[in-house]
């Protein structure tokens, strides 16, 4: 399974979004100091989910980071987040 695939899943199961964009990026970084080279190592997120209501910036980024786990340790190399709660103006 690639790693886009992964991402959308564990954040599918684990925040239960009403949107969800995982957008692979890692071709605008090929070659720079830390890229693995994998062409899965540099993803923008975008994530609409009622579990984020109340919650600061933040601790929602903490949310996220804490469902992908080792995935995100292990093999992303950057992550660029933007996360919603629904009604919020989404700025992404």
């Amino acid at each position: 399974m690639s790693v886009e695939a992964e991402i959308r899943q564990m954040l599918m199961v684990a925040l239960e979004p009403i949107r969800l964009d995982v957008i692979n990026e890692s071709h605008m970084h090929a070659g720079h100091a830390g890229s693995p080279g994998t062409g899965e190592s540099h993803f923008r997120v975008l994530v609409v989910s009622p579990q984020f209501n109340g919650r600061s910036r933040v601790e929602r980024h903490r949310l996220v980071n804490e469902a992908l786990g080792d995935l995100l340790r292990k093999r992303i190399h950057a992550l660029a987040l933007a996360t919603f709660a629904p009604g919020e103006a989404i700025r992404a």
